[in-house]
């Protein structure tokens, strides 16, 4: 600190002239660039990246830790938050070590960690196993921290951030997506199975899904479009959740039969933190502060409304009780959320609207008819598989339909900028493309999924807690629970009407803490074996 007071002190002369776009040696300026960076640096999409970054992390913690929490019974509610901040933060470690560069680094069978040399030919099979996943390499070299964020291979678009930033954003969608399918698998999967299980996986498939679609591997060769996570989030989460569920086996039967959220309080913060932090989740996409990643924005919140509604409607019309609910309605929200976000700087406003319509009509009926009958074998808890699953599939899919070339994502002063089209653009091989893509994540996230569980069970003798620890929820597994009972605190009323004689329940009276007018007293118990007493409207 005392270094950096002594730089601007002696950089005070000049600094009048230190403008947004001016940098020093010493004091003397240098060139028209930011006053401490280097000359790739545009300042205001490095912040927006940070700050869209900052919002996709809260929709982590807390966002879907109070979500979760208030949607299990009261026993689990601790037990879920525990999950949720584990399952953020081994994919953190993972993702600095290894985990950044095997989804966005150069492929394994594409040539060195930092050199890209493969050339495509007509062998599909060479072509997608040699763009499979990237080499697992550390970003936590000082050069490397500081050295100019790069987008996927193959893409001519120059970054004007630190490959830090870049790497952050990234990090907090491959840290939200194993909290998302944590949903399926909520009151029974053991904490260790957890702790091992999250890493195995964000290696294994997430960093696999990451380089297919986004870090450069084939299918985004081939021209597969998710803008944000639509397949390579939302469609992993609901199949390995799914699959996740049916492996781990069912919570008890008493759970099953009877799962009431605890807290809707507390599902409707989590809930509105998760919508409005998806603002960064689908603004930040385009890694700059631009035209498009305003589109993605109000794209991202007409068709979360649209869906909102949407659910809503077909509750009033179509439910067995015809009438509104509010969990219903954050169904309808996330279908909406996960529904834009693969198309949601691809697509005009209007279709924006019609995804968030279609989609939480298709996830709708799936859940009211589909569910019921799943249930039966397979305990997803919150029915992952269908409002990210089904809804992330069918956003995808759309994004093959609805793709629109006005939609100018990256502009060109030298050339053609960079647009997309689908099916109702001309363009109907895209709809191929994208079944194709969504049909590779579901066979290889549910096949990894299953293998991993199985190995892990192996070593931890079981993947689901015992029936005991299941009966006594938090107490049982942390020995701690959301909401403790304070013994200390009795009703004075209570206590006389239960053991005291007459001449207590006088001394009661005389203090002026008997049945009279006013609040109920109350005692508290000291530890020294005396007592304070308090009126119970005190007690805050």
């Amino acid at each position: 600190m005392s270094l950096m007071m002594t730089a601007l002190v002696q950089a005070s002369n000049a600094a009048t002239v230190c403008g947004k776009n001016a940098a020093y040696v010493g004091n003397a300026l240098a060139k028209p660039i930011s006053c401490s960076d280097p000359s790739y640096i545009n300042t205001g999409d490095t912040a927006w990246q940070l700050t869209a970054a900052t919002f996709v992390g809260l929709m982590s913690l807390p966002g879907l830790a109070v979500l979760y929490a208030g949607l299990v019974p009261k026993r689990w509610a601790v037990n879920t938050m525990f999950m949720a901040f584990t399952g953020f933060s081994t994919v953190l470690v993972v993702w600095v070590l290894w985990g950044y560069k095997m989804g966005f680094g150069s492929p394994i069978g594409g040539g060195t960690a930092n050199t890209y040399t493969y050339h495509y030919t007509g062998n599909f099979f060479a072509n997608f196993f040699n763009n499979f996943v990237g080499h697992p390499e550390t970003i936590n070299a000082g050069h490397a921290q500081i050295g100019q964020a790069a987008l996927p291979i193959g893409t001519a678009v120059p970054l004007q951030m630190p490959t830090t930033a870049l790497a952050y954003f990234q990090f907090v969608f491959a840290g939200i997506t194993p909290l998302l399918f944590l949903g399926s698998v909520l009151g029974r999967i053991k904490p260790i199975v957890w702790l091992i299980f999250v890493p195995a996986w964000c290696t294994f498939v997430y960093c696999v899904n990451a380089m297919l679609i986004w870090g450069g591997g084939y299918w985004a060769h081939e021209g597969a479009l998710d803008y944000s996570g639509g397949y390579v989030i939302h469609l992993a989460a609901g199949v390995s959740g799914f699959v996740a569920a049916w492996v781990i086996g069912p919570r008890l039967a008493r759970d099953r039969a009877k799962w009431v959220p605890h807290s809707l309080t507390m599902v409707s913060v989590g809930a509105g933190i998760v919508w409005l932090g998806w603002n960064g989740f689908n603004g930040g996409d385009p890694y700059f502060a631009s035209t498009d990643a305003a589109a993605a924005v109000i794209n991202t919140n007409a068709a979360t409304a649209a869906a909102l509604l949407t659910w809503v409607v077909w509750d009033m019309v179509l439910s067995k009780q015809r009438k509104p609910t509010f969990l219903g309605a954050i169904n309808g929200m996330i279908c909406g959320l996960v529904g834009i976000t693969p198309a949601a700087g691809y697509v005009s406003g209007s279709a924006a609207l019609w995804i968030g319509i279609i989609d939480s009509t298709v996830v709708w009926f799936a859940w009211t008819y589909l569910q019921p009958i799943t249930l039966r074998k397979v305990d997803d808890a919150s029915g992952v598989a269908y409002t990210h699953g089904i809804a992330g599939l069918m956003g995808g899919l759309m994004v093959g339909v609805f793709a629109d070339p006005s939609m100018i994502v990256y502009a060109s002063s030298g050339g053609s900028p960079v647009t997309t089209a689908g099916l109702l653009y001309g363009n109907p091989k895209q709809l191929l493309i994208q079944a194709l893509a969504a049909l590779t994540i579901i066979i290889w996230d549910g096949l990894v999924t299953f293998l991993l569980l199985k190995i892990i069970g192996f070593f931890t003798r079981g993947l689901r807690m015992t029936d005991e620890q299941l009966e006594a929820g938090d107490v049982g597994i942390h020995d701690e629970e959301a909401y403790p009972v304070d013994d200390g605190f009795t009703r004075v009323g209570e206590m006389a009407s239960v053991g005291a004689g007459p001449s207590l329940k006088g001394a009661f009276a005389e203090a002026g803490l008997g049945s009279g007018g006013g609040n109920p007293a109350v005692v508290i118990a000291d530890p020294a074996g005396g007592a304070m007493s308090r009126e119970a409207g005190d007690l805050r």
